[in-house]
């Protein structure tokens, strides 16, 4: 329907896993916002600075932490600092490692997907669209704070479903896929009937939320598909194409880079490396 089809990617935000959730903005925090920010579970507020009276206002709400950070304006210039980071053993050992540093910042920093494979060339046949390479760039910085295996969707600058810490890419694939049915069926029905998702119990209500989000597919047409690390084989990449997926960003770099290329072209799909892993544990 047309309301499905006018359905924002801001409204398939996590509804779900609000214990823990902040809210950081980079311009003072003014009194309507502050209203919604309130409407809204949330432990942390953060901001440069707060207007008149909103830091009064906020804090009426019980155990909401509100943070003022005064020169947030700085915190790009810290983008590319590596800093020291200690992990302790049970041995009484201890790893010492750089934090990593996010190559891929700009769409100019990305890598053709073009691979060689017995002698014949393949490369993805469509460039990514300017929204794409937002989406991929946005998903991309994401996925560095992302524990490993790792696989994210990520559609106008939100993430629609999150996969960390599998062993395998399909099976990470899957869960993100899982994980934007399940928080777009919770979004719906939240809204529709003022419930959680898992309150319904079997009733029409929910079955018909249940079609609503099949027709929507989770709400992953149109969105990216980001990879922490290359894909193995297709099967892989072909879990968020067959979801609509139109854009796949990913390191490269595996023997069978030629696999994933083809799918992305079957489905009409674009594709760029990054070059390097974004491996976190």
């Amino acid at each position: 329907s047309s309301l499905e089809d006018a359905y924002t990617a801001a409204n398939m935000a996590d509804r779900v896993a609000a214990f823990g959730g902040a809210a950081v903005f980079t311009r003072p925090l003014d009194r309507a916002t502050a209203e919604g920010v309130v409407e809204n579970y949330l432990e942390v507020v953060a901001a440069p600075d707060f207007e008149e009276g909103v830091m009064e206002f906020l804090g009426r709400r019980k155990n909401l932490r509100i943070v003022r950070v005064a020169r947030m304006d700085r915190l790009a210039d810290y983008a590319n600092a590596r800093v020291v980071e200690l992990k302790a053993l049970m041995d009484g050992g201890v790893v010492v490692q750089t934090s990593f540093n996010l190559r891929a910042r700009r769409p100019e920093d990305l890598l053709p997907a073009v691979c060689t494979h017995k002698g014949v060339e393949y490369k993805v046949d469509r460039e990514a669209t300017d929204s794409e390479l937002a989406d991929m760039l946005f998903g991309w910085a994401v996925e560095a704070g992302v524990s490993s295996n790792s696989v994210l969707y990520v559609k106008d600058g939100v993430t629609v479903g999150i996969g960390t810490g599998e062993q395998d890419r399909v099976g990470v694939a899957q869960i993100a896929r899982d994980k934007a049915y399940t928080k777009l069926a919770d979004r719906l029905c939240f809204e529709q009937t003022g419930k959680p998702y898992n309150e319904l119990g079997e009733t029409d209500e929910r079955a018909a939320i249940d079609a609503q989000v099949a027709r929507m597919r989770g709400g992953l047409p149109g969105s990216v598909m980001v990879s922490d690390a290359f894909f193995p084989f297709r099967d892989g990449v072909d879990v968020g194409l067959r979801e609509g997926v139109t854009a796949v960003i990913q390191p490269g770099g595996s023997l069978n880079d030629w696999q994933s290329i083809e799918a992305c072209n079957e489905h009409g799909a674009a594709m760029a490396f990054t070059g390097q892993r974004s491996f976190k544990h």
